[in-house]
């Protein structure tokens, strides 16, 4: 437990931090800033399955391994997307998502 702090309070800044990602996410068009929108949203969720562990399970370690799996995933997630993005770069210059539609055919 952190000392001055209650979970009401972190739970809150999360929240805020999982609300901003999924706006971002939806009102963005270029893919840097929907993949920054996704990676609040995954740190979020990691920090919550953290805060909610240390203290209402202080004797266990579930919510700590649930956010290490979380920022592996983020960490694949991420390489995964810059490689898309770089090469969709290179072919039509552009990361805006209404360019991506020339990649379907």
């Amino acid at each position: 437990m952190i000392p001055g702090i209650s979970i009401a309070e972190i739970l809150t800044v999360t929240s805020i931090l999982f609300f901003i990602g999924v706006y971002g996410f939806i009102t963005r068009t270029n893919l840097i800033s929907i993949l920054i929108s996704v990676e609040l949203i995954l740190n979020a969720s990691a920090i919550n399955f953290v805060v909610i562990n240390k203290y209402l399970y202080p004797d266990v370690l579930q919510g700590v391994v649930y956010s290490i799996f979380i920022i592996a995933v983020a960490a694949a997630e991420t390489a995964l997307a810059v490689s898309i993005i770089i090469n969709l770069y290179r072919q039509i210059n552009s990361v805006e998502v209404k360019d991506t539609e020339t990649m379907k055919y």
